[in-house]
């Protein structure tokens, strides 16, 4: 949880609005993405997070 905790604190901070890594679990792959969400003075609200199963589409 290290990772999340940085790419938070980055958002945060402003230094970055998006983040994304992937990682291998039970044989499939797995990607995460994170975006900052910000109201129209760019204050940071909150975060949204994605996840996808991306082992299907690898194969392709």
């Amino acid at each position: 949880m290290h990772m999340v905790e940085k790419i938070l604190e980055d958002f945060h901070a402003g230094i970055n609005d998006t983040a994304d890594f992937w990682f291998d679990i039970n044989e499939r792959k797995i990607y995460i993405r994170y975006f900052a969400l910000k109201n129209s003075e760019d204050q940071y609200l909150g975060c949204l997070e994605v996840t996808q199963d991306i082992t299907d589409i690898q194969k392709t």
